[in-house]
């Protein structure tokens, strides 16, 4: 199987679980710390693109600082580079795991959105 790269945070039960299921498929990962490893703003931007999703969706909006920010009120009026800054700036605001293989992009864990992107089918 392919080598992916895997933005996590190791104490997420969610990442925790999608590592797993990439390594019962055969994948090779290299993990990467989403909080000690943050990616900077050119990299967040080029993984939005290649994931085909809204920045918003990058967000993680069940995470402590997301609402301590308020940024359900606060993001409709930021620019997409103030919105990355913001990510960049965090990386507990970051929605993980994201995974990574060349030009494909996936955000979270959804077993049935990985089958279609990572399956071994």
């Amino acid at each position: 199987m392919s080598q992916l790269t895997v933005y996590h945070y190791p104490k997420c039960g969610t990442c925790r679980a999608a590592v797993k299921w990439l390594k019962e498929q055969g994948h090779e990962l290299e993990l990467r710390h989403i909080v000690e490893q943050t990616p900077g703003v050119d990299e967040l931007a080029g993984l939005a693109a290649a994931s085909g999703l809204e920045l918003k969706k990058f967000f993680n909006t069940s995470g402590e600082v997301y609402k301590r920010e308020n940024l359900k009120e606060k993001l409709p009026g930021l620019g997409e580079r103030e919105q990355l800054e913001l990510l960049a700036g965090n990386g507990m605001l970051i929605k993980r795991p994201i995974v990574v293989s060349g030009s494909k992009v996936t955000v979270g864990f959804k077993e049935e959105e990985y089958r279609k992107a990572w399956g071994n089918e």
